[in-house]
């Protein structure tokens, strides 16, 4: 929600304190449908730092190398890329959620069976198919997420889910950390072997599923309502053309049962005099129809996408194997790794926060596009830093800027197309996402195996630098208008 934006106007309106009642209120409004979201976000975002941090150095315990374990960071990403739009289709069809309901049971159970296997066939299995029942969290988060704020929280309230994904879920980090020296003490072996590691991916398993059982109290919300929609907005907006307020009595003298309600629509498909004007209701229910006959804007995705595509490339290669490569630059254990990485997470979540102020200085493609510029050479840092100390100082930066333009660019592209295509959106950026962290990791794994550590980098700075290119060419002009 965008608290800042609101402290500013209630800044200029001193003297109106139902205003600032109501900013100071702002967070106790919302649908619960967006509590309950937020709160499985904050499972999500425990179980992804603990199972990124153990998941690859339990590979690395078992012998494996870093093309392999590539590999393995790459096939979650595969098995969402051929799952994102059949399950985003699905949550269409069957509501959202019994299919969040569904991932928060199977994506445990898969992690577990990562946990428990140690050949390879097995491990890829697991974890292709735990990418494919993860996926439904990221087709239905944000559409969910849009669909329950207003343009003016947006940025606000996904500045809040980056925060707990990334920033408090970060404290996963600790605990993935915490928990294999714990285990290791108890069997006095070394927190680097098999077993208290195998651990720690039992963990991230047990945080999904615990935070995922509130999800049975989400009310049902279905993606292709948008006659429904678009029918309460006509409701609630003010009456400002002649005839309008007839069209309302009229569209709410209609049975509220469906079958009754369509033959009512039918009925009323008409002219409609009000105060001397004709007004022809088949010309206002024909809004939801243009709606859902509404073209698929391709070019436009396209824009949108092949940015995203390279940005997520050159993440992936980077943040799927940032930890392992600490473990073999520096030969970190799990204890101090899950320090380092918790407090990346954490701060960086926390500026994510001050997203909102960053967007009333600058407008959000600038802000995006001026973040990756800055991170393509802090990722050629981490990667040639001669010491622990200096890899750390350009990890926390380069998380810090990605934290922070994470809901920024969400909300940028959510904006760019209209309601009724913003779930087929978000499925095609989990898409992009698939594609690029699983070629990322391998590339970077394949990269460090052959070439050395340090080349993953370039590679991954080289794709943000192209990324931010091409999104002023597509943009850039538009935004400066």
């Amino acid at each position: 929600m965008s608290l800042e934006s609101e402290a500013a106007e209630s800044h200029a309106h001193k003297g109106d304190e139902p205003q600032k009642r109501r900013f100071s209120l702002t967070f106790l409004h919302l649908p619960r449908n967006v509590y309950l979201l937020l709160f499985f976000t904050l499972g999500k975002g425990f179980q992804l730092s603990i199972s990124t941090l153990t998941v690859n150095y339990y590979a690395h315990s078992l012998g494996y190398r870093p093309d392999f374990i590539g590999l393995l960071s790459a096939m979650p990403a595969i098995g969402s890329l051929a799952s994102a739009v059949p399950i985003g289709l699905l949550a269409d069809r069957i509501g959202h959620k019994a299919v969040l309901i569904a991932t928060a049971i199977l994506t445990p159970l898969f992690l577990a069976g990562i946990a428990l296997g140690t050949s390879a066939p097995w491990l890829l299995l697991c974890a292709l198919l735990q990418g494919v029942v993860s996926s439904a969290y990221w087709v239905t988060n944000l559409p969910l997420l849009t669909e329950s704020t207003t343009e003016r929280q947006r940025v606000g309230v996904f500045a809040l889910n980056s925060f707990l994904l990334l920033g408090v879920g970060a404290l996963g980090n600790l605990l993935g950390g915490a928990i294999p020296e714990f285990v290791a003490n108890l069997l006095h072996v070394s927190a680097a072997s098999t077993v208290p590691l195998r651990w720690g991916v039992l963990t991230a398993a047990l945080f999904t599923f615990v935070f995922g059982l509130p999800l049975w109290f989400l009310r049902n919300t279905r993606g292709g309502d948008a006659r429904e929609q678009q029918s309460e907005q006509v409701r609630q907006e003010p009456q400002a053309h002649t005839g309008g307020e007839a069209l309302v009595n009229l569209e709410e003298s209609l049975p509220a049962s469906s079958a009754a309600g369509e033959a009512g629509a039918a009925s009323a498909v008409g002219l409609v005099e009000a105060e001397g004007e004709a007004v022809d209701v088949g010309s206002v229910d024909s809004v939801g129809i243009t709606s859902e006959r509404e073209k698929l804007p391709v070019l436009l995705f396209a824009r949108l996408l092949i940015p995203d595509l390279l940005f997520t490339t050159g993440e992936g290669a980077v943040v799927a194997l940032i930890q392992i490569y600490f473990v073999l630059r520096f030969n970190l254990l799990p204890g101090p790794l899950g320090i380092i990485f918790t407090i990346s997470g954490l701060a960086g979540g926390v500026f994510s926060l001050t997203a909102p102020l960053f967007v009333r200085r600058w407008s959000k493609l600038r802000l995006v596009t001026t973040v990756q510029y800055l991170s393509a050479p802090l990722m050629i840092l981490i990667g040639f830093a001669p010491a622990l100390p200096l890899a750390i100082a350009g990890e926390y930066a380069r998380s810090f800027m990605r934290t922070l333009i994470e809901p920024v660019y969400a909300a940028f592209a959510m904006e760019q197309v209209s309601d009724r295509h913003r779930a087929t959106l978000s499925g095609m950026y989990s898409v992009t996402w698939s594609i690029g962290f699983s070629t990322g990791p391998t590339i970077a794994g394949w990269l460090q195996t052959n070439v050395n550590l340090s080349t993953a980098f370039i590679f991954g700075a080289g794709c943000l630098v192209l990324s931010a290119s091409l999104l002023l060419f597509f943009f850039g002009r538009a935004a400066s208008r």
